[in-house]
């Protein structure tokens, strides 16, 4: 009976002992969090695989979701289908959210993509002619920011020189007869072939293969159109996403982006 209440302590002290180093164990796991951002490929996706690593270290795991339109990554996010977006500035996000009924915020800048004019047809605006025609994005704030670009370089004046959200209708004066096709965004790098010239979202141009350096004029750097990274009011302020913007403002993602795009994009942080 003695050696039996032995070895039922001896039992008893090893089970308790599995038992605590069991439960040490799992207490000392690091709890992953989940980070849906939505992007367009070139560079936003791009830039967001840098800092996946970085993210990692601080226990956040980051899934990048490819979109190639304006839209959805806009109407994802409001429905909680995404935990932020990357790939738009802040005039198009505030009108666009302006125009659903919805609450985006602009959580920080990350780099600005410069507009430029593109053409495979001639080499340098002193070679537009009269009648050209010319490919704009139908968005509202990219067309404005299109015509504004044309404005700035003397090819039209518009009916408010600062109005971001003109369209072709809005042009007072048009000294080459330019003739306006409005199409989507992410349609203008293939239809080069088709027009005289087009005005182009860098990010798209990358995508289409067309280098920054070669077009006939183009924003400069100090363009206020930075793209930023979007968040829902609910969620601005959540530890993931602030590890996020920390991460995305960066001397990594600084040197990734001047090393890789070579001035074509520029870090706004």
């Amino acid at each position: 009976m003695k050696k039996l209440f032995s070895l039922l302590s001896i039992l008893l002290i090893l089970t308790l002992s599995f038992t605590g180093c069991s439960f040490k164990s799992t207490s000392s796991e690091q709890k992953t969090t989940k980070l849906v951002v939505g992007a367009s490929p070139v560079p936003h996706a791009a830039i967001l695989n840098v800092v996946k690593p970085i993210l990692k270290e601080k226990g956040i795991e980051l899934e990048i979701k490819e979109f190639t339109d304006y839209v959805t990554p806009n109407t994802a996010l409001n429905d909680k289908q995404l935990d932020a977006n990357f790939f738009q500035h802040v005039p198009y996000m505030e009108d666009f959210a302006s125009k659903n009924g919805i609450k985006l915020v602009a959580a920080t800048k990350v780099h600005v993509e410069p507009m430029g004019a593109y053409s495979s047809k001639i080499k340098s605006k002193d070679e537009i002619k009269d009648g050209a025609i010319v490919a704009i994005p139908n968005d509202a704030t990219n067309e404005g920011r299109a015509l504004l670009l044309l404005q700035n370089q003397g090819l039209i004046k518009l009916k408010d020189a600062t109005n971001l959200t003109q369209t072709p209708k809005d042009i007072v004066e048009n000294p080459k007869n330019l003739n306006f096709k409005e199409l989507e965004a992410a349609q203008l790098p293939r239809v080069l072939g088709d027009v005289d010239f087009a005005i182009v979202n860098t990010n798209y141009a990358l995508e289409g293969k067309l280098n920054p350096k070669d077009t006939l004029f183009i924003e400069d750097k100090d363009s206020p159109y930075a793209n930023v990274l979007t968040v829902r009011p609910d969620n601005q302020n959540s530890p993931a996403i602030l590890e996020l913007i920390k991460a995305l403002n960066s001397e990594e993602v600084k040197k990734f982006i001047n090393e890789k795009y070579n001035g074509a994009i520029v870090p706004a942080f």
